[in-house]
């Protein structure tokens, strides 16, 4: 067991002094054949780690969409395109270190390839994927049609294809935007911008149609404590400030600190600054912008009006009891809005047999080794990003996870088993066999290529992809249409599967 005192011989010594792993009966074996199950920030971090540790290893990315970088490609706002930079970095590997580390796309573990099957062909797995269920919001009427999880909203205009056909009721004047995190935020700004700024982004086509025709007026930005509580981001809360299209409205009397709010701001100079930011916001004068963006504090959703969709929301002035906490006032105002998008926190969804902690809503770890319900070890599992620690911190919170991952996987090599299949090529075979149509490194690259030259026809930096057979059709298309961009790599033949 892995918490044992007693450790294995783990390595042996090459004259060139590379580190190879020993099998348990202690035989000299090949570099460490590796799974990570996921292509977002978590798992592309974990792959920086263990090509960066020196020790030999062997990589196939299991991603269940064409494309790779989650939240990234899919999460982070369309405006934000500075942050979507950061895809160059995670996505390096894959170039620098091509002969080992393979992209193995449109591929869904647990549906394509089970979970037993993985640990039949690799020494161990890293399961990678992030918090795909958003948190309801619990209010009478919170099912009524134009009530949605900010998250449909976030799927819908980053282009994902699970919400290639949504459609969003944009034809009223109202909107409330329910939240006190950077995904609220991006959301109401996203609702805010006029259709020229929307079509400057990487947003799909049909979502530059709908946001460009959109009615909305008033946006209501609604969170349930007060300034000193915020979870913005200071980059994201400071382009509030900066919106063409929609003048920001603070109630000053909603920024009034507590003796021990500004106490608990003295510790915490960002947070200090923000408040301090949204106090000169407060004081500016209308300009007349076609949207008005209410940011409001104190205030909770207690009921969504409507009788077959949504033509009001209800909402409660809070007070903060000593310890922080919002509790309900008894005063309450009517918004007139005609859509609801609330983003009340994101959790776990439980994945096929993997050990599932009800209580942190995540799956059970110790240091990102898998647990089972008696607290034992199951060996060659792994876990990092927020399906490890929960839905919390930012893109960069998950190098430092995945470092502590790959830290304690590679240590337990040793004293694991072999994977049961000898060659890399079978799980290919296997895949093939189910008629799973791979998308390799150089598929995807085919599609990269394809939204960016739909972007430069737009003025764009790139026009997504939201339809997942249109992803397909670009990712394998005729050998001549692929990408010749020298910084973009070299891609294989049109339509090969990953060798």
């Amino acid at each position: 067991m892995y918490g044992s005192d007693a450790q294995p011989d783990r390595s042996a010594r090459s004259e060139v002094g590379v580190t190879h792993t020993v099998a348990p009966g202690g035989e000299a074996r090949g570099p460490a054949r590796i799974a990570v199950v996921g292509a977002g920030p978590a798992g592309l971090y974990a792959v920086t780690e263990l090509v960066e540790s020196g020790h030999p290893v062997k990589i196939d990315v299991f991603e269940r969409l064409p494309s790779p970088f989650g939240l990234v490609r899919y999460g982070v706002a369309p405006d934000n395109q500075k942050i979507k930079s950061v895809a160059r970095v995670l996505g390096a590997p894959f170039t620098a270190h091509s002969a080992t580390v393979r992209f193995l796309g449109n591929v869904s573990v647990g549906r394509d390839i089970s979970r037993h099957e993985l640990r039949g062909f690799y020494d161990a797995v890293i399961y990678a994927f992030g918090a795909e269920d958003a948190r309801v919001l619990d209010v009478p009427g919170s099912r009524l049609p134009g009530s949605f999880a900010a998250k449909e909203f976030v799927g819908w205009y980053s282009g994902h294809p699970d919400a290639a056909d949504r459609n969003f009721p944009l034809h009223g004047r109202g909107v409330a935007v329910v939240g006190a995190g950077n995904v609220a935020l991006d959301v109401a700004r996203v609702l805010a911008r006029s259709a020229e700024e929307i079509a400057a982004t990487d947003v799909p086509d049909r979502v530059v149609t709908a946001l460009g025709s959109s009615a909305i007026t008033d946006i209501y930005l609604l969170c349930r404590r007060g300034p000193a509580q915020m979870k913005f981001t200071p980059v994201e809360l400071r382009e509030l400030g900066e919106l063409s299209n929609a003048d920001l409205i603070i109630d000053p009397t909603e920024l009034a600190l507590s003796e021990s709010e500004r106490a608990e701001l003295l510790g915490r100079p960002q947070l200090e600054r923000m408040v301090s930011t949204l106090r000169q916001w407060a004081d500016r004068p209308l300009q007349g912008k076609p949207r008005r963006l209410h940011l409001r504090f104190l205030r909770s959703p207690v009921a969504i009006l409507g009788d077959d969709h949504v033509n009001a929301l209800v909402v409660e002035r809070n007070e903060l009891t000593d310890d922080g906490q919002a509790r309900g006032s008894g005063q309450y105002e009517v918004l007139d809005v005609n859509l609801v998008l609330h983003s009340v926190g994101y959790q776990v969804r439980p994945v096929a047999d993997l050990p599932y902690d009800s209580g942190t809503q995540t799956i059970r770890n110790q240091g990102g080794r898998l647990v089972d319900g008696q607290g034992h070890f199951l060996p060659g599992e792994y876990v990092t990003g927020w399906a490890k620690r929960g839905p919390s911190g930012v893109i960069g919170t998950n190098r430092a996870d995945a470092a502590e991952t790959v830290k304690n996987l590679l240590a337990d090599l040793p004293g694991l088993a072999p994977p049961r299949h000898d060659h890399r090529r079978t799980v290919i075979e296997l895949l093939e066999h189910r008629a799973v149509n791979v998308v390799d490194w150089a598929g995807w690259l085919r599609l990269d290529s394809h939204e960016i030259q739909a972007g430069r026809r737009r003025g764009s930096p790139r026009v997504k992809t939201p339809d997942l057979a249109a992803m397909l059709d670009h990712a394998h298309p005729l050998a001549h249409d692929a990408p010749t961009d020298a910084a973009a790599g070299t891609p294989s033949p049109a339509g090969r599967t990953p060798g």
